[in-house]
């Protein structure tokens, strides 16, 4: 699929069902003790760092990003659907929220303290994956950390009604852990911990915690030892 046609597709049908998208996931977290645990060990990594900007990549009506905010986090929000950033505006007029793709993050280089994406890359193709784990190792500082969220399965289908029963026209990609680690690998990242959710259900998830490794220093030169 030309990459123009699944990300035109993408931003279209979430403009479509931003409004019942944010109704339906407005108490999703309240509900969902591991997925806060997680969240919550997240903020905690960044603030063992240091501290600083976080980006929520695909953060949809920003009920994500709110909650990290108020785990004490400098959290920003990015999403391809210019009508889930208004609805995120609308929602939490506090924080900053900007229209933006994850295929081509305009974040300067080394710029966040640590970057999460919570079931936003579920719509991004196969050959797509290296380039958006590229783009998030670019961005991230060296030690940062990566939360990941994903269905787990080994499937794709195309979903063509949406929440309120609104159309929508959008593949949903789901992938086994090993798989989303060894591209993390390739792309920089150190693998530290994956948790299964709901392993019994029909369409588990799973959370994936990751940090860019920072670079290897070059080889110490050490001066020739003196002959003769």
């Amino acid at each position: 699929m030309h990459a123009d046609g699944w990300l035109t597709d993408t931003r279209s049908s979430y403009d479509t069902v931003a409004v019942s998208y944010a109704d339906y996931i407005r108490e999703a977290l309240a509900g969902a003790p591991y997925l806060r645990a997680a969240l919550a060990l997240f903020a905690e990594l960044v603030h063992a760092g240091g501290g600083g900007p976080v980006a929520d990549v695909g953060c949809g009506p920003g009920h994500v990003t709110a909650h990290l905010h108020e785990l004490g986090l400098d959290a920003f929000g990015i999403d391809l659907s210019p009508m889930m950033i208004d609805v995120a505006r609308r929602d939490h007029p506090g924080l900053r929220f900007d229209v933006g793709s994850m295929t081509d993050l305009d974040l300067a280089d080394e710029s966040v303290a640590g970057l999460l994406a919570f079931w936003s890359l579920i719509h991004i193709p196969d050959d797509a994956v290296p380039g958006v784990f590229a783009h998030f190792r670019r961005v991230v500082r060296p030690g940062g950390p990566l939360l990941l969220g994903f269905h787990v399965g080994a499937e794709s289908r195309l979903k063509t009604q949406g929440y309120g029963g609104h159309p929508m026209n959008v593949y949903v990609h789901r992938r086994q852990p090993d798989q989303v680690a060894t591209w993390l690998r390739d792309a920089g990242f150190t693998v530290e911990a994956h948790l299964l959710t709901a392993p019994d259900e029909t369409v588990p998830g799973a959370l994936l915690f990751a940090r860019r490794r920072s670079p290897t220093p070059p080889p110490v030169s050490r001066p020739a030892r003196p002959t003769g």
